[in-house]
C-alpha cells in the first residue's frame, strides 16, 4: 500500500478527529478506507474521552508483512486499559471499541513502563470501482478495468 508508513505526533483534542480523518480521506483518496479512518477516529476519541484532553499521542498508520494495516495510537496512561462493555440501547457512549472489534480482523493493547498502545490490523484498503460515463463498465479507481 502506497503512502505508508505515516506517523503524526499531536495533543488529542476533539478538533483533531475530524482533521486526521480530513487527512486520511485525502490521503487515501480512490480506496475504500472508510474502516480505517472508522478505527482512527474511534481510538483517537478513546484517549480524549478516557485518558483526557491534550493528552500527546502518536498515531501510526502503516502496512503489516501480511498485507493489512496497523493502526496504533500511543498515550502516556499505561493504566488506563481499554475495555469491551455493553452499550445498552438508550447508551449514548461505549460503542467506539465494539466499532474497532466488528471491522479489525484482529486488535490488541500493548503496555510499556510510561505509555500504552492500542492497535488493530484492518485490510488494506482497496481502489474503489467505478462507472464509466454512460454505464459502460467498471473501471478500478487506477484506471484499470477489474
Amino acid at each position: 500500500m502506497s503512502g505508508l508508513p505515516l506517523t503524526w505526533e499531536f495533543l488529542a483534542v476533539p478538533r483533531a478527529v475530524p482533521e486526521v480523518r480530513r487527512i486520511l480521506r485525502a490521503r487515501f483518496a480512490g480506496d475504500d478506507a472508510g474502516d480505517l479512518v472508522l478505527c482512527v477516529s474511534e481510538l483517537l476519541s478513546n484517549v480524549i474521552t478516557h485518558v483526557g484532553e491534550r493528552t500527546p499521542v502518536t498515531l501510526r498508520v502503516s502496512a503489516t508483512h501480511t498485507g493489512r494495516v496497523r493502526v496504533s495510537v500511543s498515550d502516556p496512561a499505561p493504566t488506563v486499559w481499554p475495555a469491551l462493555r455493553e452499550a445498552g440501547p438508550e447508551g449514548t457512549s461505549g460503542r467506539g471499541l465494539q466499532l474497532v472489534d466488528a471491522v479489525a480482523m484482529r486488535w490488541g493493547v500493548e503496555q510499556a513502563p510510561c505509555s500504552k498502545t492500542v492497535w488493530c490490523e484492518l485490510r488494506a484498503p482497496r481502489s474503489r470501482a467505478v462507472l464509466r460515463p454512460g454505464g459502460a463498465g467498471l473501471l478500478s479507481g487506477g484506471g484499470g478495468a477489474r
